[in-house]
């Protein structure tokens, strides 16, 4: 095939030299070597060039049909413009479907005239326009299901509640009964069993005797044979009255156990099963304005961030302060009043100062393991050893909300009122705060889903085994991999332009990664005094964040610049 054959380095072709592309680059349309991406990359001219690898370039190249210059209905070339129907044409084209147009054009004419780049932004943005509604409908329709669900739980709930005091009184009579069936089966089991032991005593004995009575009569006289059968004889007519007592007494009885039903049972059941139901179900749809709009009527009101240029970015450490946890740390976030929650793993949940001074810590058992804020109260902690997900409000120090899920619950980070949970190694699940599932990415990570962000329609990860970080869109298709350098990452979380601050445990280092994952930057090192950082945190509406060591000892306050 094709797309088997290697691609060649258009600038080394040029210097008479065959070597095999790593890179294609689509405004120069040529492969590239990887020694003339990176000096491609380097040159003010080129550098902001569109480039991926040659191995996506070739899997796609073959999708996008070659663009055709001749008329597929006549053969004929395209060389004029119809502006009535924004259509190329060709000379029969014309005299056929287009004599009655007016202002017939020449196409070279036309696309002389033509601002490529203007015509392709021009139908990006109404392309954008159209994904943007095609967005916000599906938004609409997932808003839709969710209140769907909550109205489906709230009519199951109502129907629980016509229930709940029948089941509590039957559940009563339910254990009352079941116990009495318990303790009575128990007790004929018990001699059941007792019996069978007695009987494969007998049996043994019985099979002894049946081989005694053979190999008593082997080289005996007949009058010792006749005695020997005579004294088995005897012990036979014994296990003979034993059988016959057996069978004549309760011993040899079958046992069975029944329930009697009482009269008032039978009439309960009657009067339930002529009620044919609760109540109605109804469906009430209301009209929604029906509008599309595109860049050509309106502008969105939407201001764009730059990314920022992370080889101009710094992390200065502000402060750093002894806390002496002197436990092995799982997650820590900073509050939104600066305050900072450190979470043991497995164990304490502190709520610190900003100057690390331990405020209090809160009444939360169970094992906790990671911690995410949902608003100015409420945060969510995951216990992987229970499955479990708990709301727990600040305020009152109680917890609102349990959602247990299928999974070992890790990782955790909110977004958009929703939560992105890490489960085991193998799945990153989307749910709203009632615990139903939104959506389901399916991963294949060496490690535990521990490290997570969730923000916008993508979720960050490390793999520290992997020693890797990935981005996935909701669906799970994989943005991009970072690799490079990377020891054993940990902690991570994002600064305001998206970019990804690591905290790579093995190498003792914090590295920023660009958002679209192509770039990377040592921001702190060991040099710097770091020792065994493993969580991290960035407040994305200040410029600073806090991290602290995998044992607790020490807490950080940094700030970045980009200056």
């Amino acid at each position: 095939m094709e797309s088997s054959k290697p691609v060649r380095c258009g600038p080394c072709k040029q210097d008479k030299v065959s070597t095999t592309a790593d890179n294609w680059c689509y405004n120069c349309d040529e492969g590239l070597c990887s020694t003339c991406f990176s000096h491609h990359k380097r040159r003010y001219s080129t550098g902001d060039h569109t480039t991926i690898d040659i191995q996506t370039y070739k899997k796609y190249k073959h999708h996008v049909s070659s663009v055709k210059t001749e008329c597929d209905a006549h053969g004929e070339v395209l060389n004029k413009y119809c502006p009535s129907h924004l259509m190329p044409c060709c000379h029969e084209c014309i005299s056929i479907h287009h004599s009655k147009c007016a202002g017939i054009k020449s196409l070279s004419r036309v696309v002389d005239e033509t601002k490529i780049e203007n015509s392709k932004e021009s139908v990006d943005k109404e392309i954008t326009s159209i994904l943007r509604f095609f967005n916000k409908m599906a938004n609409e329709k997932s808003r839709n299901i969710t209140k769907g669900e909550d109205q489906y739980e709230s009519i199951t709930e109502s129907i629980r509640n016509t229930r709940r005091e029948i089941n509590r009184h039957l559940e009563q009579l339910e254990k009352t009964l079941c116990k009495e069936a318990d303790t009575i089966w128990d007790r004929e089991k018990s001699e059941l069993k007792g019996f069978i032991g007695e009987i494969e005593e007998k049996k043994k004995e019985v099979k002894k005797m049946q081989v005694d009575l053979h190999t008593g009569t082997i080289r005996r006289s007949k009058l010792q044979s006749f005695l020997w059968i005579h004294i088995i004889e005897q012990k036979v007519h014994q296990y003979r009255q034993y059988v016959e007592d057996v069978e004549s007494n309760k011993k040899g009885s079958q046992v069975d156990i029944q329930i009697k039903r009482n009269g008032e049972t039978e009439k309960i059941l009657s009067e339930l099963k002529s009620l044919k139901n609760f109540g109605d179900v109804e469906v009430v749809k209301s009209d929604r304005t029906k509008r599309r709009v595109t860049h050509r009527y309106s502008t969105a009101q939407v201001k764009s961030r730059e990314q920022s240029n992370i080889h101009k970015m710094t992390m200065n450490i502000f402060t750093k302060t002894k806390i002496n946890i002197g436990k092995l740390i799982s997650d820590m976030i900073c509050l939104t009043n600066e305050r900072v929650l450190v979470v043991e793993e497995k164990g304490k949940v502190n709520l610190l100062s900003s100057d690390g001074r331990l405020q209090k810590q809160l009444p939360i058992s169970d094992k906790p393991f990671s911690v995410t804020q949902i608003d100015q109260d409420n945060i969510a902690i995951t216990f992987p050893d229970r499955n479990d997900i708990k709301i727990f409000n600040m305020e009152t120090e109680t917890v609102t909300k349990l959602i247990t899920l299928d999974k070992a619950c890790i990782g955790l980070s909110f977004f958009n009122n929703s939560l992105a949970v890490g489960l085991d190694k193998d799945e990153i699940r989307i749910i709203n705060l009632e615990g139903n599932k939104l959506k389901s990415i399916r991963v294949k990570n060496k490690s535990y889903l521990e490290y997570l962000v969730y923000c916008h329609t993508r979720v960050i990860y490390t793999d520290y085994e992997d020693k890797s970080v990935y981005c996935v869109d909701e669906s799970g298709v994989q943005i991009w991999k970072f690799a490079k350098d990377l020891l054993g990452p940990h902690g991570l979380c994002t600064d305001t332009y998206g970019n990804v601050i690591v905290a790579d445990w093995r190498s003792q280092r914090i590295i920023v990664i660009s958002k679209d994952g192509q770039y990377s930057k040592v921001l702190l090192s060991e040099e710097d005094g770091l020792q065994n950082q493993k969580c991290l945190w960035h407040n994305h509406n200040e410029p600073y964040g806090f991290f602290c060591d995998s044992s607790g000892r020490y807490l950080v306050k940094f700030k970045f610049s980009n200056e």
